[in-house]
């Protein structure tokens, strides 16, 4: 479905991507693990046409996606739930999920797809009416994936979705993705918290300074001793617990 290949980005002189190559197939959870500033946001920024490239292609079907802006990314069904959530704080609930269905005129579709996201986040629906700045962290978080499924994605990108959220919030929020994956939707996921995003993943690459330092299955990079010793701590029964 969206294939990576070669990406080169850079900001001022320095090299962020260094040829990266991956891929997302249809249906999967595609996850993509590191440490900070080793590129992983710079690579969702750049498939969503928020930062430009220097080399490399992003195949979404037969059609390369570089060059595009942002607005025609998400016409194509790639949208990206941002790291920080980022809503709108003097904005309502309502009004928030409003505006992730602004490229939309299909008034009762909206209207159903909203009610798919109360479906999905019932405190949403219960503060529907109240400013989205006066939501807790993990509210929001919500607020900002129902903002994101507002446009019906086809591919929907995760900059961090746990980070600064309690753990059973945590849990709540990869109870949803794999729910959203379940209902169709394909997945690319960027997280600091390897252990839970493993976990979900059917596939899954390290990224080091720009570079893709190893893949696997969401298994088989669990059960790697490299990857536990950098990311998940070194027990083998503390990932598994």
């Amino acid at each position: 479905m969206l294939e990576i290949r070669n990406l080169k980005v850079s900001y001022g002189g320095i090299r962020a991507l260094k040829g990266v190559s991956l891929s997302v197939p249809k249906g999967q959870i595609i996850t993509l693990i590191g440490a900070n500033g080793a590129g992983k946001s710079t690579m969702l920024r750049t498939i969503s046409g928020l930062q430009k490239a220097d080399e490399g292609t992003i195949l979404y079907g037969e059609e390369n996606l570089l060059g595009l802006p942002p607005k025609e990314i998400v016409k194509r069904g790639i949208v990206m739930v941002p790291e920080g959530r980022r809503v709108f704080p003097d904005m309502t609930v309502r009004e928030n999920l409003r505006i992730g269905a602004f490229l939309r005129t299909d008034k009762e579709a909206i209207a159903q797809d909203r009610q798919y996201v109360y479906s999905l986040f019932p405190r949403l629906e219960e503060r529907a009416w109240q400013p989205a700045g006066t939501l807790s962290g993990g509210e929001q978080q919500m607020l900002a994936v129902g903002r994101a499924l507002m446009s019906r994605p086809k591919v929907l990108i995760m900059d961090e979705p746990s980070l600064g959220l309690a753990p059973l919030v945590v849990r709540d929020i990869f109870g949803i993705i794999r729910k959203l994956n379940a209902d169709g939707i394909t997945v690319l996921l960027i997280e600091q918290n390897a252990n839970a995003a493993l976990r979900i993943a059917d596939y899954g690459y390290v990224l080091e300074t720009g570079t893709i330092h190893m893949e696997g299955t969401g298994k088989e990079l669990l059960d790697n001793s490299a990857v536990r010793e950098a990311y998940l701590g070194k027990s083998k029964a503390a990932v598994r617990a």
